[in-house]
């Protein structure tokens, strides 16, 4: 087992992987920027390291300042948490050329998985039933067009690199499809250094479904059930639920046997996840998160499982500590994400100080969170200010619970999706599980 784990992320789940680390007996370090320099979650680290200033370019994606930050403490491991470098196979590879592990899958597996492209070809060739499309990268707006004349419009033109709905473009003739190809390659080539872009029918109004793997580097792999996350705004995920509420056992068994299936093509090893939509009872293969997920916990609760710590044990070459057989999922599990955006303006980021904050508790709660009042949200980074979750015996309970928890939940001087997430628990067809990837923008401006 490792003796000391740098945690080269910042805030949630910096305080996570600290938190996991410290109950397993494991030395930490965290790094962090001038930004964060009074974060209250660096007090639980044993070593402390600023790598840089406020942007994310000169710090937390710095690798030379992070890799020297690993050196100099003697750190045996780097856990990336997720966002940053965690799906960075460049980074991972340095790593472990510098004799560091590094938490997470095999480069070559990040490599294979991260391009969008290459992992619907692995998918094929695992036959995995995946979103008709292009075989690979388009070559001109020429071929895409050809492709759309094939399987029909609408089209979806998606970078091949990155996510968060970067890159991505909908088409619903030839006209529009010409434009879609170059600006899905000239937004993908900013956003991501990388303007390759493919080809897939846009499917209307599925529901995003996505399957936690877990695998070691024993050749053991195994599925812990779903998470529905089509509760979502411009493709960002603001409510993740398990189980889902769509699918049928025949359904889930499959789309599980499908994602340990791809895992094995690929010589996945770690926590990912495989990403499906799902329509009329038949799901696609649409991607690899090759990572921790932000919604981790909500498969923690239904399972039972810690997944930061079992990242760690599969990293430091240990067996999974359960198979397939053991896997029970009791109950039914709510993660609402609470972030610095101010709903009536368009989900505009609010950062600034926090000047009170309550925080819900009770039975079947848990909240996931670095902010503190006084704490100062800065305007350099990534929203997310918490993560709630409940669980109860069953989805009605477990609403319920979302419900109160909510309604306890106070954050004072900046504005948060709070509010948002209170309307959506009270809308009739979310209560029902009547919903798909459509309903947050039909529900924003009904």
């Amino acid at each position: 087992m490792f003796q000391r784990i740098l945690v080269a992320n910042r805030g949630e789940i910096a305080l996570r992987v600290l938190r996991a680390c410290r109950e397993m007996g494991i030395d930490t370090v965290a790094v962090y920027s001038r930004a964060d320099a009074d974060a209250p979650y660096l007090a639980l680290a044993n070593e402390r390291i600023c790598i840089g200033p406020a942007a994310s370019g000169a710090s937390y994606l710095a690798v030379p300042s992070i890799i020297s930050a690993a050196e100099v403490t003697d750190a045996d491991a780097i856990h990336p948490g997720y966002g940053f470098l965690s799906e960075n196979a460049d980074f991972a590879q340095t790593c472990r050329d510098h004799g560091i592990e590094f938490i997470g899958p095999p480069a070559s597996a990040m490599r294979r998985l991260g391009d969008k492209a290459s992992a619907r070809t692995i998918a094929l060739e695992s036959k995995v039933p995946i979103v008709p499309g292009s075989e690979g990268l388009l070559t001109s707006d020429k071929e895409a067009i050809e492709i759309a004349q094939r399987i029909g419009y609408p089209v979806l033109v998606k970078a091949s690199a990155g996510g968060g709905g970067r890159g991505m473009r909908v088409a619903n003739n030839q006209m529009s499809l010409a434009n879609a190809f170059h600006q899905a390659r000239a937004e993908a080539e900013k956003a991501f250094g990388e303007p390759g872009v493919y080809l897939e029918k846009y499917l209307e109004r599925p529901r995003h479904v996505e399957i936690q793997i877990l695998a070691d580097s024993h050749g053991n792999i195994i599925h812990l059930g779903e998470r529905e996350c089509s509760v979502q705004r411009r493709h960002q995920k603001l409510l993740e639920e398990s189980p889902s509420p769509a699918l049928t056992d025949s359904m889930r068994k499959a789309m599980g046997r499908a994602a340990v299936k791809l895992a094995k093509s690929s010589g996945y090893e770690g926590a990912g996840t495989v990403e499906f939509l799902v329509t009329q009872r038949q799901f696609y293969f649409i991607e690899v998160n090759a990572r921790i997920q932000v919604e981790h916990p909500v498969t923690e609760a239904v399972t039972g499982l810690d997944l930061i710590k079992e990242q760690i044990r599969i990293a430091a070459g240990e067996k999974l500590t359960v198979g397939q057989g053991d896997i029970r999922w009791t109950g039914h599990a709510v993660e609402a994400r609470i972030n610095a955006e101010d709903p009536a303006r368009g989900f505009a980021p609010s950062p600034g100080r926090i000047t009170r904050l309550i925080l819900p508790g009770g039975p079947g709660v848990r909240v996931d969170t670095h902010i503190c009042a006084g704490y100062l949200v800065p305007p350099n980074y990534d929203s997310l200010l918490a993560k709630l979750i409940v669980h109860g015996k069953d989805r009605a309970t477990a609403l319920n619970t979302m419900r109160r928890a909510l309604d306890e939940f106070v954050v004072e001087g900046i504005k948060t999706t709070i509010p948002i997430h209170q309307e959506i628990v009270r809308n009739s067809f979310f209560q029902k599980g009547e919903y798909d990837t459509g309903f947050v923008e039909e529900f924003l401006s009904g």
